[in-house]
């Protein structure tokens, strides 16, 4: 079965598997942010994980709570094999999107 993910879902799960351990809201919104010019509120996110976590793409665990955060425990997200294949699969099809369009987009 093949699961298709829109821009969104797959920017989160890249911030995700590029951020490791350190994959929790604050820094993946903060990634987004860095990376994709994207502000991203964090409703919005939290919904967005909510979404990837019933299709199977992405998991959480709630870590130790910590000082720093007042107490508070952090949920540390993780991207599943089924959202490795989602990307895989999203990859594959916008390179032969792509394909053939260097001279039209103005790129070498």
């Amino acid at each position: 079965m093949t699961i298709h993910i829109g821009e969104f879902e797959q920017m989160v799960l890249l911030a995700v598997l590029q951020l490791k351990q350190e994959a929790y809201a604050i820094s993946i919104r903060q990634r987004l942010k860095e990376c994709a010019q994207r502000k991203v509120t964090r409703g919005a996110l939290y919904r967005t994980f909510d979404r990837m976590e019933s299709k199977g793409l992405l998991l959480w665990a709630v870590h130790e709570p910590t000082e720093e955060r007042g107490g508070h425990p952090r949920r540390c997200f993780e991207v599943t094999a089924d959202g490795i294949a989602a990307l895989r699969t999203s990859r594959s099809a916008l390179f032969k999107l792509w394909e053939g369009l260097e001279s039209t987009l103005g790129e070498p």
